[in-house]
Formats: structure tokens, C-alpha cells, sequence
């Protein structure tokens, strides 16, 4: 199943990788794709893991759009600061 989410914070390349990386290894995760310029992920897994997903995207600093707001949503654009530094610097 396709499962596709609007995020918030995503800026670049580094964020891209981050995202990828944690997305990848979920249980199930069979493919990932990270469009930057439209703030879109899109997950191949099974139907059970969409929470899952959504969860770790908000961990990551990458909410989905609209869900974050006052201080969870400053939280979230610190957190997509380090995870985008790491996908930048962290390309293994």
C-alpha cells in the first residue's frame, strides 16, 4: 500500500536522506520517496503501519502538514535542523 504524506520542514537533500533512512527501517518499509520541492513523502508499506509512519516522521522534526502547532511545531523545526545536518553530512 502507497501511503503518502504532506510534511512540514523539509528543505533540502539532507532532510531527503534523513527521512529515507528512518523510513527504511521500519518493519515493512519497502520503499520511500521524498519529493522536497512539494513537501510530499510517499511510503510503500503495509495498511498497519500508516500511524507508525506518521509517528516517526513527527520524531524525525518532519510533522505531517497541519498537524504540529505552538510549541510541537518549534520543536519539530528544531528537530528537522539536526536530522537534515545529519542527512547532509551523514551519507552513509
Amino acid at each position: 500500500m502507497l501511503h503518502r504524506f504532506e510534511v512540514a520542514n523539509i528543505k533540502c537533500g539532507g532532510c531527503a536522506r534523513s527521512i529515507d533512512k528512518a523510513l527504511r527501517a521500519v518493519p515493512r518499509v519497502t520503499g520511500v520517496e521524498v519529493d522536497v520541492e512539494k513537501g510530499v513523502v510517499s511510503v510503500q508499506a503495509g495498511e498497519e503501519a500508516r500511524e507508525t509512519l506518521r509517528t516517526e516522521l513527527l520524531r524525525l522534526g518532519y510533522p505531517e502538514a497541519g498537524s504540529a502547532e505552538g510549541l510541537q511545531a518549534l520543536a519539530a523545526k528544531g528537530k528537522s535542523f539536526v536530522s537534515c545536518a545529519i542527512g547532509r553530512f551523514g551519507k552513509d
